[in-house]
């Protein structure tokens, strides 16, 4: 979901291997071969992960890939663990021509192996500087140069059980102090007030961890502590931590910290569904398998719907996540051709199927209303709040997407010291700081675009 890995990984369980048609688009006479025969074409190769269902990935390669009409044959392959598989691959010299990782960040440290190649070039000729919004192609900058494109724009909000919330006469909260007071109430009723576990994917606790910190200290202050002008240390990221520390160790998180590590996503989802949890926050991944728990099919009556994320202020925010990206393998024999087939891909058309078909977020580029036909209007709800935070400029900073890989790593791994209580909050923030020093001075800060 950033599974959550490649999702996060691959959208979930939403079709059942349907088959789209695919967007008839007018290509340019360098993408267009009518007189060859297939075999003829050069071939591309793309990989997909499976590991949490193969529907999602399989819908994409139907509707869109494997009816691509270019200059090319492209060559798709469903594996498990795909990004293990790929990044074993790309140190042994090999790999798919297009190469996807989880994020930003992972595609940084392939580019700085010199794994990945220059797009700079391509975003020229293709023109692609008018396919994404403006800040998009400055996330895949490494030195001055663009080695990767974002592959899936999200953001989290709170979602809870719409029923549940109407029975007992709950308000959904704005601000953060609202949200520990409601926590506390659901929890004194012996309803769980999150549905939250990471059985299947340890970093879902770079979701809380930097959720916290962008809405309790604010984007404002992240985007200092990521550009050097604050610190982690900051009396406003050790509030946002201990409240995510409270809500854990009250057992708010499914009921107690040995809970949150044993329950896989399914549970949790039908934990929320039937009305065992109250809320979960989540991202925009959710909704590929999340609305599936809920209604009579799944044997039950209640409806959800989702609020921003409570903050401090109560004024409403929305963290940026990129939850994927795509390249082109360095060692590619094909590079020309993997450069048009992705101005393909990210065509409106395909973004659009690949959406309201597949159930796949958006990478950002824009799609008109009129192809969004059949979205859950919860789900274009959600997009267009992220979409006008981000035209404004006026968004917040998911750590997948902007914070250093090791930085990342580290607050993933250590706040479950933390949470056992064996590392204080301000340890765990020096930590974080200490490690973002270092990854700094050796210049490996991921591009932040200024606000």
């Amino acid at each position: 979901m950033k599974t959550p890995l490649e999702s996060h990984i691959s959208r979930r369980r939403l079709l059942q291997g349907a088959a789209v048609a695919a967007p008839a688009l007018a290509l340019p006479l360098s993408m267009r071969s009518p007189m060859a025969r297939a075999q003829d074409k050069p071939e591309i190769t793309m990989w997909f992960d499976t590991t949490n269902g193969p529907e999602t990935a399989q819908c994409m390669v139907d509707g869109v890939i494997s009816t691509y009409p270019g200059d090319a044959t492209v060559k798709s392959t469903l594996q498990a663990n795909n990004w293990d598989a790929t990044r074993t691959a790309l140190s042994g010299g090999e790999g798919p021509d297009i190469i996807g990782t989880p994020g930003p960040s992972f595609a940084f440290e392939l580019a700085q192996a010199g794994q990945l190649l220059a797009l700079d070039g391509y975003a020229q000729s293709e023109n692609w500087s008018q396919t994404f919004v403006p800040w998009a192609l400055s996330l895949g900058l490494v030195d001055g140069k663009l080695y990767s494109v974002p592959n899936e724009v999200e953001t989290l909000v709170l979602y809870y059980n719409k029923t549940l919330f109407t029975e007992k006469g709950w308000t959904v909260p704005t601000t953060m102090d609202e949200l520990m007071t409601l926590s506390q109430t659901i929890d004194d009723a012996g309803i769980i007030p999150f549905a939250h576990g990471n059985q299947e994917w340890r970093p879902a606790n770079e979701w809380f961890v930097g959720e916290f910190m962008n809405q309790v200290a604010g984007p404002a202050k992240v985007y200092a502590a990521l550009t050097g002008t604050a610190k982690f240390t900051d009396p406003e990221f050790v509030e946002a931590i201990t409240d995510l520390d409270t809500m854990q160790k009250n057992g708010w998180f499914m009921g107690g910290l040995d809970r949150y590590y044993t329950t896989t996503f399914a549970d949790a989802n039908a934990a929320l569904a039937e009305g065992k949890a109250a809320m979960k926050i989540e991202g925009t991944w959710w909704m590929s398998d999340g609305p599936a728990f809920w209604g009579a099919d799944a044997g039950n009556d209640n409806d959800w719907d989702w609020a921003p994320v409570p903050s401090k202020d109560g004024q409403a925010k929305f963290d940026l996540g990129i939850g994927s990206t795509q390249s082109i393998n360095a060692k590619s024999k094909y590079p020309d051709q993997a450069a048009h087939f992705l101005t393909y891909f990210y065509s409106a058309d395909s973004q659009a199927t690949m959406l309201t078909s597949c159930g796949l977020a958006p990478a950002p580029v824009p799609i008109p209303e009129d192809q969004l036909t059949g979205l859950d209007p919860r789900h274009a709800a959600i997009l267009a709040e992220l979409n006008k935070a981000s035209a404004a400029n006026n968004y917040g900073y998911t750590t997948w997407t902007f914070f250093p890989p090791k930085t990342e790593t580290y607050l993933i791994e250590t706040i479950e010291k933390v949470w056992a209580g064996d590392m204080t909050v301000e340890e765990y923030l020096k930590g974080i700081q200490d490690q973002f020093d270092q990854e700094k001075a050796a210049g490996d800060i991921p591009p932040i675009p200024a606000r």
